[in-house]
């Protein structure tokens, strides 16, 4: 509220209490006439010095509103109509606090005058990471509701798009940006980190130099992009890259590592993979650059001595506690190795491992039912050939004597003999269900470090599952390289606060737990710049004892909405 000054006609001056107040239905700024005191002139007779006098009551009458939260009438009429699209996110308010912890918005303040462009990047920055976060959809629709989230987004949608190029620029100096904001601010334990690759489909026909056909996680033909996330021991994003959908997996390891063993400041990285990066070369470069490996290892596709130490019911030691049929045993190995290095030169050298291996009964039962499937589909093709092709005998057609196809058609072609199932396969592969090997160059290192090490893979998986379905990283909406790039990149921003935020909040709720309370934290106007909240639950709760926000507050005013905002521009949330 304010003191309003009114020039009359007459040259008289009227005076009376006012308040300002954004009408968001006509999207301009408002005044409303709280009380009239009269004409100066005749107040002056009253009072020594109207002016003063009455603004030091209104001060008061402020003061007396923030602190005893004054009640405001809000006066119902019948004519009353709801405006489209006026309700506003108010939950996002948590995602600012963190974006600002990392001084996301200095990073691009640093770089806009060297852009030589009109748009702000930060302010599309920002908003494509909340959107990703609260309501995941394509650029274009993020940008339609863009008028959700309370800060001004002064860009067209041409703006935006030319700005995902220039997005693509800095992914990789954001990322080492944010990573060194953790490490001085929160603490990075990078004792251990944990890498997995995982690929995103395009619904495209032609190929180019990012998206290709290669062997999709998901089993589709389409190209596709191939990811590699690095991730902390404390469960929180490193780095990732995009590679080639046709690139091996076990190539993408290195360029990533020596990234950030270049620019990053890790020191000894201890690198936990499974199978599928445990080759020679990654080994032999990981134990060799002052940190090393834990890997898991086929035991079916090992040597013959690895196989017959596996089965040698010999050493293994019994579990005692109530994971009944549980056991290990472990041993060192001098592993040789052959490779060609970067430059083609032949490689030859060995490698001090530990190896411990483990039988769980509860892996042994989940892989005979995870083949049945393909043991059916097998007995199927042997009695009804005719309905089978090289495409729909995925996984089955190996368990099938003497199967062809013909190489045009991918029909079954009728072998001299009579289709048979290869009994010999089933048993050789039941010989080893539940086993599996973990192997280290920590060769020192007791067994259950090594278990519990590895075990811990499952929390970058589990994270790849946030990135698909909670962020919905893919469809990608965007088909230039760098859009694609952009894309990726605030993919992976989003994560990390998502991530920290869940962290902040000592893991007690899932991503997919939190993000539900931050998009469902809405407000709409009611009158006079007053909005309703009308969600509250326990991770609400969680938030408003980290952030200091009493989120069980029903009313709240503009400036009050604002003020918050303010504060989370600076609010320090460092666990």
């Amino acid at each position: 509220m304010y003191l309003k000054k009114t020039p009359a006609r007459n040259g008289r001056t009227h005076l009376s209490i006012a308040e300002g107040y954004y009408d968001p239905i006509k999207k301009q700024s408002r005044t409303k006439t709280i009380q009239k005191l009269g004409y100066l002139d005749e107040l002056a007779k009253e009072y020594p010095n109207p002016i003063e006098y009455f603004s030091a009551s209104i001060a008061q009458m402020n003061e007396k509103r923030k602190q005893d939260k004054i009640t405001t009438t809000i006066i119902i009429e019948e004519n009353d109509r709801i405006e489209k699209n006026n309700r506003k996110n108010f939950g996002y308010c948590a995602l600012s606090a963190i974006y600002h912890e990392l001084e996301i918005h200095r990073f691009f303040a640093n770089r806009q005058e060297s852009l030589n462009v009109e748009y702000n990047l930060n302010s599309i920055m920002r908003l494509l990471v909340f959107a990703r976060i609260i309501e995941p959809s394509s650029k274009k629709k993020a940008f339609e509701n863009k008028e959700r989230f309370f800060e001004r987004s002064d860009f067209n949608i041409s703006d935006m798009y030319r700005a995902l190029s220039k997005l693509a620029v800095y992914k990789e100096a954001l990322q080492l940006w944010m990573h060194e904001r953790i490490s001085a601010n929160m603490g990075r334990d990078t004792s251990l980190v944990y890498y997995d690759v995982t690929n995103y489909y395009f619904e495209i026909d032609e190929q180019d130099n990012l998206r290709r056909k290669g062997v999709c996680k998901e089993h589709r033909p389409n190209p596709i992009v191939q990811m590699g996330l690095l991730m902390d021991n404390d469960g929180l994003p490193v780095a990732y890259q995009l590679f080639p959908g046709n690139t091996n997996d076990c190539t993408t390891l290195l360029p990533i590592i020596k990234r950030i063993r270049q620019k990053y400041g890790t020191g000894k990285v201890i690198v936990v993979s499974d199978k599928g990066l445990n080759t020679a070369k990654n080994a032999y470069y990981l134990a060799n650059k002052r940190g090393g490996y834990v890997f898991s290892q086929s035991v079916r596709k090992g040597t013959a001595a690895l196989k017959k130490y596996v089965l040698d019911p010999k050493d293994y030691e019994e579990s005692t506690d109530e994971f009944s049929g549980f056991k290990k045993k472990s041993r060192q190995f001098t592993r040789h190795i052959e490779f060609k290095d970067d430059n083609g030169q032949e490689v030859k050298a060995t490698l001090s491992e530990k190896q411990v291996v483990i039988y769980n009964p509860k892996y042994a039962a989940k892989a005979k039912k995870d083949r049945m499937a393909a043991i059916l589909k097998a007995q199927a093709i042997i009695n009804n050939p005719q309905n089978f092709n090289k495409q729909n005998t995925h996984g089955a057609a190996k368990y099938i004597r003497q199967i062809n196809f013909d190489k045009n058609t991918g029909e079954i072609v009728k072998a001299k003999s009579i289709l048979t199932f290869n009994e010999d396969l089933l048993a050789e592969e039941e010989k080893y269900d539940g086993y599996y090997v973990i192997v280290t160059n920590h060769h020192l290192k007791s067994d259950q470090w090594v278990i519990d090490s590895y075990h811990e893979l499952w929390r970058i998986e589990e994270t790849f599952k946030v990135t698909k379905s909670d962020i919905e990283a893919r469809s990608v909406y965007v088909s230039r390289q760098d859009r694609i790039e952009a894309h990726f990149l605030i993919c992976f921003v989003a994560l990390l606060i998502i991530r920290l935020l869940q962290k902040k909040l000592d893991n007690q709720f899932s991503t997919t737990k939190i993000i539900h309370c931050l998009s469902e934290t809405l407000c709409f106007p009611v009158k006079n710049n007053i909005y309703l909240f009308d969600y509250y639950d326990d991770v609400s709760k969680s938030l408003g004892s980290l952030l200091n926000i009493d989120f069980n507050q029903k009313f709240r005013t503009l400036a009050d909405i604002k003020n918050i905002f303010a504060r989370m521009k600076n609010f320090s949330v460092t666990q």
